[in-house]
C-alpha cells in the first residue's frame, strides 16, 4: 500500500494498541499506529500483577512492546488522532500534524482520561504515591496510611478494598453519593471519613506525604488514591457511529471479538470498560488484532 495507506490503524500506543500492533503484524497486514506512549496511564504506574513479570516499571514495559511490534513490522506515529471518518471502504483518520491516513480497518485502543483534582502536587507525585486505580496499586501500600478521595460508588468501594491493604483509609468527599448500603458499610467501618471536604494540596517533594485540606487539617499519608470516576475517550469513535455501553455511554461496546457495531471498526482495553488491568487491555489487543487483520484481507 502506499506511504499513507494501511491495512490496519491502530489509535493508541498503550498495552491493547500494542498487542494488536504485534499480532496484526504478525498477520502480515501493514499496521500504524498513533499516539503518545507517555500519555499512558501505565507509563509512570509499576506493575506486579502481570503474568510471569514480577515486576516491571510501565515505561519499560511500553517501550519494549514498542520495539516488539516494530520487529514485526508494525509502524509508528507519534501523534494523536484529531479526526477520524468513512469514505466508501476506507477510513480516514486525521492527525494532527495535518496529514490524511487511509486504513481498510481501526481499532480504538485509546485508554480513558481520568478525571483529576488538579491540585498542587497531583501531576508532580504521579506513580511516586498520586494513583487512580485502587485495584492496580493498593498493594504498594501495605501497612501505610492511604487516602482515597471521591465522592460516588467507586471511591466508596475503594475504600473498603483499601481497608485489606493500608493501615489506615481516609476517605475525603463532599459527601456520600453511593447506595445507601455503601455509604452505611463506611459510616460503620473504621475508615475516617471526611465529608465535606476538598484536598487543596498534595505534599511532597520526591515522594507524597500527606494531604493538606481546605480547613487547613493536614492528613499523613503516603498514598493517595483519585477516584472522581472516568470520562472516556470516545469523542473520535463516536463521529463513525460507534455504539456506547448503555449503562454508561462512556465505553465502547464490543462482543468477545472486540467489534464494534461499525464493520471493520474494533476496541480493546480501557476505553471497553472496567475492570482496569493490564492483562484485560492485552487479551482484548490481542483478539483485536487478530479479527481486524482478517477483515482488513478481505479487500486484497
Amino acid at each position: 500500500m502506499g506511504s499513507d495507506t494501511y491495512d490496519i490503524i491502530i489509535l493508541g500506543t498503550g498495552p491493547a494498541g500494542l498487542q494488536a500492533a504485534i499480532h496484526a503484524a504478525r498477520s502480515k497486514v501493514s499496521v500504524l499506529a498513533l499516539g503518545k506512549q507517555h500519555k499512558s496511564s501505565l507509563y509512570k504506574a509499576h506493575i506486579e500483577n502481570f503474568c510471569c513479570l514480577s515486576k516491571v516499571d510501565g515505561e519499560t514495559l511500553l517501550k519494549d512492546g514498542r520495539a516488539q511490534a516494530e520487529r514485526f513490522g508494525a509502524q509508528f506515529l507519534d501523534r494523536d488522532a484529531v479526526g477520524v471518518s468513512r469514505a466508501d471502504s476506507w477510513f480516514i483518520v486525521q492527525p494532527e500534524d495535518g496529514a490524511t491516513l487511509k486504513s481498510r480497518a481501526i481499532i480504538f485502543a485509546l485508554g480513558i482520561s481520568r478525571n483529576k483534582l488538579n491540585v498542587p502536587g497531583e501531576k508532580d507525585l504521579l506513580g511516586k504515591g498520586v494513583s487512580y486505580c485502587v485495584d492496580c496499586d493498593a498493594n504498594f501500600f501495605r501497612n501505610e496510611p492511604v487516602a482515597i478521595v471521591g465522592s460516588e460508588s467507586a471511591a466508596l468501594t475503594g475504600a473498603l478494598t483499601l481497608l485489606f491493604y493500608a493501615k489506615d483509609v481516609h476517605l475525603v468527599c463532599r459527601r456520600l453519593e453511593g447506595t445507601e448500603t455503601l455509604a452505611d458499610q463506611i459510616r460503620q467501618s473504621p475508615i475516617h471519613l471526611h465529608e465535606g471536604r476538598k484536598v487543596k494540596e498534595i505534599l511532597g517533594r520526591t515522594a507524597l506525604e500527606g494531604l493538606l485540606l481546605d480547613d487547613g487539617s493536614r492528613l499523613d499519608v503516603t498514598g493517595v488514591f483519585i477516584e472522581l470516576g472516568a470520562k472516556g475517550a470516545t469523542e473520535l469513535a463516536g463521529n463513525l457511529g460507534v455504539a456506547m455501553d448503555p449503562e454508561s455511554m462512556k465505553y465502547i461496546a464490543t462482543n468477545k471479538k472486540q467489534e464494534t457495531n461499525i464493520p471493520g471498526v474494533y476496541a480493546a482495553g480501557d476505553i471497553c470498560g472496567p475492570p482496569w488491568q493490564v492483562a484485560i487491555a492485552v487479551g482484548q489487543g490481542a483478539v483485536a488484532g487478530l479479527e481486524a487483520a482478517s477483515y482488513a484481507k478481505k479487500f486484497r
